[in-house]
């Protein structure tokens, strides 16, 4: 597919922000910001979150699965090396 330029303004701290964030997951920020294209075009929907706010099935979820955790239940052990979690996932 041929590339093409897109021109944006950005507040300089936000831009900053991202590319550290893109920088600590692995990637540059372009890949992050076509991602993004491709979901708008893909869902034709755009989803603007505050820090912390989730919708309801989803923080239901984790509450649960944080729940479970807690108590120990669908939680692995700790394994030193390959070898054991391999046994473990064999037994």
């Amino acid at each position: 597919m041929a590339k093409t330029t897109i021109n944006i303004k950005a507040d300089k701290e936000v831009k900053e922000e991202a590319q550290k964030v893109a920088k600590e997951l692995g990637m540059p920020l372009s890949t992050i910001i076509n991602a993004y294209l491709n979901q708008l075009i893909r869902t034709k929907e755009v989803h603007f979150y505050t820090e912390g706010e989730l919708k309801p099935h989803v923080k239901k979820r984790l509450d649960r699965l944080m729940k479970e955790a807690k108590e120990g239940k669908n939680v692995s052990p700790a394994f030193n090396s390959a070898k054991d979690a391999i046994d473990y996932l064999n037994s």
